[in-house]
């Protein structure tokens, strides 16, 4: 989805790039093409450099957000003295995020005024396009206020207001018959300091597995996202160095084959 940079449309376009270019689709959504089979009439078309992307589904039916990285599970539960449990290897759990705090690159996140621990995490997230299949492939970024979701973890529910406040997707969604989400070189950045770097190809539980879980027992819908979860260092909790992002702080999430989702902190 993109927005002539003149015009600021807060939903935007969706379109197709090529080149240097972005040519304007015939479909009010995102969702909306991939329900009319891909296929949309082509409008104008704008320099890449005249327009700002929106985020690839702004308002998403849902938000599903697996744990497929054994390193960060390993790693992130070690944290609490705690071992993987077998099932973990058995099933792609994921937890509900919200689909109402949905950011673009280049945005600003706003910095919740109650947490001291705000943390960044690297991942890759599928967007369901028709009959339940995905469509294609973006970058997430699951924004964390950890020691918000640290106090509710603790009760056996959760994350919820850990998590609840920003979710960025983008730049752009890559579909999938040009990449295929297997794998791809993960880097994060802050300030321009390498912070972070993994692979998709990672990944224990495979996109089959994790589009077959999220649909059990339940319809997926065209524009529903299912992110990865963290890959392995991917996240400030992982390093235990306790540098927490600040207010001003840029944080760039890149992998190869989609992008770089780049965010400031408010």
């Amino acid at each position: 989805m993109f927005t002539p940079r003149d015009l600021q449309l807060e939903r935007g376009w969706p379109g197709i790039i090529e080149g240097d270019t972005v040519v304007q689709l015939a479909a009010q959504t995102l969702q909306a093409f991939f329900t009319g089979g891909g296929m949309a009439r082509r409008h104008a078309e704008y320099p890449l450099a005249e327009v700002d992307f929106r985020p690839p589904v702004q308002h998403p039916p849902a938000v599903r957000d697996f744990y497929a990285f054994e390193e960060h599970v390993k790693t992130a539960r070690a944290l609490r003295g705690q071992e993987v449990p077998p099932e973990w290897y058995e099933i792609p759990v994921f937890y509900f995020s919200n689909p109402a705090a949905i950011y673009a690159a280049e945005d600003e996140i706003p910095y919740p005024p109650d947490t001291k621990e705000l943390d960044y995490e690297l991942e890759a997230a599928a967007i369901i396009g028709a009959e339940g299949q995905i469509a294609g492939f973006t970058i997430m970024n699951d924004w964390s206020a950890r020691d918000l979701q640290r106090a509710e973890m603790k009760v056996g529910l959760g994350p919820a207001k850990g998590k609840d406040f920003a979710t960025s997707l983008g730049p752009v969604l890559v579909t999938s018959d040009e990449f295929d989400g297997t794998s791809g070189t993960m880097i994060a950045r802050v300030n321009g300091e390498e912070r972070s770097r993994g692979n998709l190809a990672d990944m224990y539980h495979s996109w089959d597995a994790i589009v077959a879980h999220a649909a059990r027992n339940t319809h997926l819908r065209p524009g529903d996202v299912l992110g990865s979860g963290t890959v392995g260092t991917g996240c400030i909790l992982e390093h235990g160095d306790g540098r927490w992002l600040q207010h001003g702080d840029v944080v760039e999430l890149e992998i190869e084959g989609i992008g770089i989702l780049r965010n400031r902190v408010a």
